[in-house]
């Protein structure tokens, strides 16, 4: 059957093979038709009527007009009821879903989506509308990156270097400054035998590093270009048995905390799999390194992904397996943290069909799925996940998964202002790690726990479980925690009336770069306050970089807080698009929030 398209990203265009399809006529259509098919719940029709025709005479009238235009054009795709859907069914196509659908994976080709959406067109006379625009635009540029990101690492597990090197310079074509992508280009160039142009480009890449932004070469493109896997005593036979001793020898000084001697051995058993001719055992070796990397010495980009795309390829496509789960769910955990939320919900769907019959590992999943509504500001669906993923953690006797998301859970009821039912989850996750003896997770509990104490006014309190949260994270170098806890000092000063103070707890959370954006962005949000309360010239920049962090990572509830923050520095457009975005979100924290700070 032949395919129609809409295409939305670039100049949109009716496609049809054969034919020159009718186009939808005037700019609203083509922004009617983007929101509809950008809307996975629909929306209402006076919604959409005031977002895209405020100064209409008749709104409705002016949507009803609208919606005739795009049944004109798009034959057999249905546009009706209320809320508002569009249905489309074969042999329509639309690129800007295709590219949102977390089901996008290897099988489709990134190269093909290119453009902004809606290129070329704007809607100042609808500035909520534009707002939104803007939005969209962001998260659909991080989700081509990714794709492309994650395509490359693919082709390169796969034995496809000269394909992943020319996927990963497409997505350097879209942000040079992506270490990770950078470094997926070193290995691909090594991996084809190109060992010159892979130490040029590493050397290009230092050089812009340096005038840009005053960095240094960045530490993944150095390991791709430099680092190789130990290979193991010649006279140590590579049998499953010496692998999986390896590997328990690893997970043994791992938990004993003695991390580079647990890597050390982890490596080694890799390599000894990649002997034995097994390859569930190669994905099993490579999954359990992967892990390691991550959470153990806070690994988290380029060379944990290729890991795991090497384990997938390793494993195969069929069938449900703990390995295949494991590795699908720690890609899901990498994007929740990296910021792309289609894509790690396109991973975590893939772990949860693998871990059928798993139960442990089906409450990691439920708690990675958590973290990932919570961010999103879905927090219903956050405190469901997390509940869950308890529950089955309970049951088969994981006191770490217990505790991991006991505090998710606490901090979902932190954000939504659920002082004691966040209070009692946080205890009982200090409770846990106590028990577990398990220090490095508890700078996060320790810093939630602090906050819930302050927004409940017990200052000194919270004043012990925070500075304590600091202390260990510093002590630790873990960059994720380290922005949590000074955010949460700032916020201890602050609420002192110490703005100063605030300010330099501020500027030390900023100093390291976390890998999981949700930290970056409640410190932004933190700093942006701040900033603006004592009138600060730097207020701008805050809300500017929030602003562009929240949309590009589907952070909905800091994409209005961005929002109320332009309101505050003059913008009228912003000051419009406050209520209207935050009705999409059930928070009755940020519900107070905005009317205290936007009383009408």
């Amino acid at each position: 059957m032949a395919e129609n398209w809409i295409r939305l990203l670039g100049p949109p265009a009716i496609e049809s093979p054969g034919t020159t399809p009718p186009q939808p006529r005037g700019r609203k259509a083509w922004a009617l038709l983007a929101y509809l098919a950008l809307q996975d719940d629909g929306t209402g029709r006076s919604r959409t009527a005031s977002l895209l025709f405020p100064d209409a005479a008749d709104p409705l009238g002016a949507l009803r007009w609208n919606l005739s235009e795009l049944r004109r054009a798009l034959a057999g795709v249905t546009v009706a009821g209320d809320p508002l859907r569009l249905d489309l069914m074969p042999p329509w196509r639309c690129d800007a879903l295709e590219a949102m659908d977390p089901a996008t994976g290897p099988g489709t080709d990134p190269r093909r989506f290119t453009g902004q959406l809606l290129e070329g067109l704007a809607f100042a006379d609808s500035p909520v509308f534009d707002s939104w625009l803007a939005d969209q635009r962001y998260r659909l540029d991080n989700v081509v990156q990714s794709l492309l990101y994650e395509a490359a690492l693919a082709a390169l597990a796969s034995g496809a270097a000269g394909e992943a090197a020319e996927l990963a310079t497409l997505a350097l074509e879209r942000n040079p400054f992506h270490a990770d992508c950078n470094a997926v280009l070193v290995k691909a160039l090594i991996a084809a035998g190109e060992y010159r142009k892979a130490r040029a480009h590493a050397v290009q890449c230092g050089n812009l590093y340096r005038q840009e932004m005053g960095l240094p070469l960045p530490a993944e493109v150095r390991r791709a270009l430099f680092d190789a896997d130990p290979e193991p005593d010649p006279g140590t036979p590579a049998t499953a048995a010496t692998v999986r001793s390896y590997l328990d020898a690893g997970g043994a000084s791992l938990w004993a905390g003695s991390v580079d001697r647990g890597l050390e051995q982890l490596r080694l058993a890799v390599s000894l799999a990649q002997h034995t001719g097994n390859s569930h055992l190669v994905a099993e070796s490579l999954v359990t390194l992967a892990g390691a990397l991550i959470h153990q010495a806070g690994g988290r980009g380029a060379e944990v992904a290729d890991l795991l795309h090497r384990a997938l390829q390793a494993e195969g496509p069929d069938g449900a397996s703990r390995t295949a789960a494991a590795a699908y769910r720690e890609l899901g955990y990498l994007s929740v943290q990296r910021g792309v939320p289609d894509r790690a919900a396109g991973w975590l769907d893939k772990a949860m069909q693998a871990a059928d019959g798993f139960s442990d590992e089906r409450a990691r999943i439920l708690a990675i799925q958590g973290m990932l509504a919570s961010d999103t500001a879905r927090y219903d669906a956050a405190v469901t996940a997390l509940t869950e993923s308890g529950q089955l953690a309970s049951g088969v006797g994981n006191r770490r998964q217990q505790a991991f998301s006991a505090a998710l859970l606490g901090r979902v009821h932190l954000l939504r202002g659920e002082l004691d039912l966040a209070g009692a989850v946080l205890d009982r996750a200090l409770a846990l790690i106590a028990e577990e003896h398990w220090t490095a997770f508890e700078p996060f509990v320790a810093g939630v726990r602090g906050e819930t104490y302050l927004a409940a006014g017990q200052m000194e309190e919270a004043a012990a479980f925070i500075d304590r949260s600091w202390v260990m994270a510093e002590l630790a170098g873990d960059h994720c925690y380290m922005a949590l806890a000074a955010g949460a000092e700032a916020r201890l000063f602050a609420r002192h009336g110490d703005l100063a103070a605030a300010e330099h707890w501020i500027d030390r959370g900023l100093e390291p770069k976390p890998w999981y954006l949700w930290y970056s962005a409640r410190l932004l949000d933190t700093a942006a306050e701040v900033a603006i309360s004592i009138k600060s010239p730097r207020a701008a920049g805050f809300v500017e970089r929030l602003g562009e962090l929240a949309s590009r990572s589907g952070m909905r509830e800091f994409v209005v807080r961005g929002q109320s923050h332009r309101a505050l520095l003059g913008d009228e457009a912003a000051a419009e698009a406050v209520p209207w975005l935050a009705k999409e979100i059930d928070n009755p924290a940020l519900t107070a929030f905005l009317a205290e700070r936007h009383p009408r």
